[in-house]
């Protein structure tokens, strides 16, 4: 049980920072983000039978899609953060340390941009889009915040849950 509680927190927790950090770059810098409904539509056809699409923004709306967008969000980040507790087993888990989990973090980036980018229609990596390179970046930076949030979120949940 204890490790379904810890995943989950984990894994929402990172997930909350990633969110925080991408509402600060737009209040901030007026920096956009990946729209989730967009998301949600991709998942909505994928359970009709579609993956990829020419470009996602002009396939069929969904209906939910935006709740469903968030859900799949979230569920990604408890998937991850799934993933971080198979590599760091129990020890890593109590006493957590940065570079496990920054590490799954950037490895994460892997998911935009082999899967979701070529599938809604950007090309691997984004390399259909005019602004390539800031999308590239915009997705690294953003995926080592999810792995900075693993590691606050796996701090803050060993501290209530104690030795």
């Amino acid at each position: 049980m204890y490790l379904l509680i810890w995943i989950l927190a984990v894994g929402v927790g990172a997930t909350l920072v990633m969110d925080a950090w991408v509402l600060a770059l737009k209040h901030a810098l007026g920096i956009s983000s990946l729209n989730y409904a967009l998301v949600g539509r991709w998942a909505g056809h994928i359970l009709r039978g579609r993956f990829a699409h020419a470009h996602i923004g002009q396939a069929e709306p969904i209906t939910g899609e935006t709740a469903l967008g968030w859900a799949v969000h979230y569920a990604t980040g408890v998937c991850f953060a799934t993933f971080l507790a198979i590599l760091g087993g129990i020890d890593w888990m109590t006493t957590p340390t940065p570079g496990l989990a920054l590490a799954v973090g950037l490895g994460t980036v892997a998911a935009p941009f082999l899967i979701m980018q070529p599938a809604f229609g950007f090309g691997v990596a984004a390399s259909k889009l005019p602004a390539r390179r800031t999308a590239r970046l915009k997705s690294v930076v953003t995926h080592l915040v999810f792995g900075f949030g693993l590691y606050l979120s796996a701090i803050a949940v060993s501290h209530l849950t104690g030795p």
